[in-house]
């Protein structure tokens, strides 16, 4: 009998049952599944030439190693997108790439708005949130993560957490509401409402346009709902809208489109009825994982 053979095939086994959550984690941590994919993968390679004899959890080995792969590359990653051409956006998934999102916490963790956010937590205060808030994790085995003390990771989970508070009395929409909401949008923006447009978006709206360079999109964020009502209706009068309907995006409804001949997915942040952020994806390399 090939014992090793067989401790090789049971070594990828427990690595496969494990890879939607390490994925999930990646992402989570980064951003982009491009580079989710790429932290799995070292992390497959390193699980495999450990000496796992000694390894009593597999998923703990292997949620402390992703996580501090992504946290290396988030850390060197920071100066790449603040060089990047106009707003660096996340990148969109299908919703279902890791699995079922059975609590609250998973959902709100993989929104994209909470993601866009996340983008202003520090690597460790992104690592703690994400470890506590989507994963459960207790602050003793946090801090045996990050190799930091437990008041310290108490402390970055905290800051995190109040940060990423978007005021009290805030919920989520059910997703036939976001859906309807979205749906208005749209039909808003074909039409040409302005009147409509301005109903639907919050006072302090945000649109943000990722074309990364490779397309044209607007460089900067816009911000206040006039100047996001106007730059909506100024996009729909110079360029053909060839297609427009609702997909989703990080289990949430989203826009799909092509206008002059640019795809495009846009996302939102629904809050208490309103539309505060547009999140428009233009760049072609982050729209390989969007749900279509």
């Amino acid at each position: 009998m090939d014992t090793d053979a067989d401790d090789e095939r049971g070594a990828v086994e427990i690595f496969e049952a494990h890879r939607r959550l390490l994925l999930g984690l990646g992402y989570r941590l980064l951003g982009s599944m491009w580079d989710a994919e790429d932290v799995v993968q070292e992390a497959f390679l390193r699980w495999t030439n450990a000496d796992r004899s000694r390894i009593r959890e597999p998923r703990a080995f292997l949620v402390t190693v992703v996580t501090r792969l992504a946290l290396d590359q988030l850390r060197s990653a920071r100066a790449t997108r603040q060089a990047y051409t106009g707003p660096w956006l996340p990148e969109p998934v299908d919703g279902q790439a890791f699995g079922p999102l059975e609590t609250a916490e998973l959902r709100d963790t993989l929104s994209y708005a909470t993601l866009h956010m996340m983008e202003r937590l520090s690597p460790p205060e992104r690592a703690v949130f994400v470890l506590r808030e989507a994963f459960e994790l207790p602050y003793d085995q946090i801090a045996e993560i990050l190799n930091s003390p437990i008041a310290t990771c108490r402390q970055w989970h905290h800051r995190a957490a109040q940060h990423l508070t978007r005021g009290s009395g805030r919920f989520t929409p059910a997703p036939e509401d976001h859906a309807e909401l979205l749906t208005r949008f749209l039909t808003a923006a074909r039409n040409g409402d302005m009147a409509a447009l301005t109903d639907l978006l919050a006072e302090d709206a945000v649109a943000y346009n990722d074309g990364g360079g490779k397309v044209r999109a607007a460089l900067r964020p816009i911000a206040g709902r006039d100047n996001v009502v106007a730059f909506v209706a100024g996009l729909m009068s110079r360029y053909p809208l060839q297609e427009a309907r609702l997909t989703q995006a990080n289990g949430e409804p989203a826009i799909w489109t092509v206008i002059g001949g640019q795809r495009q997915l846009v996302t939102f942040d629904v809050r208490d009825g309103r539309i505060h952020a547009v999140y428009g994806v233009l760049n072609p390399d982050k729209l390989t994982h969007a749900g279509r």
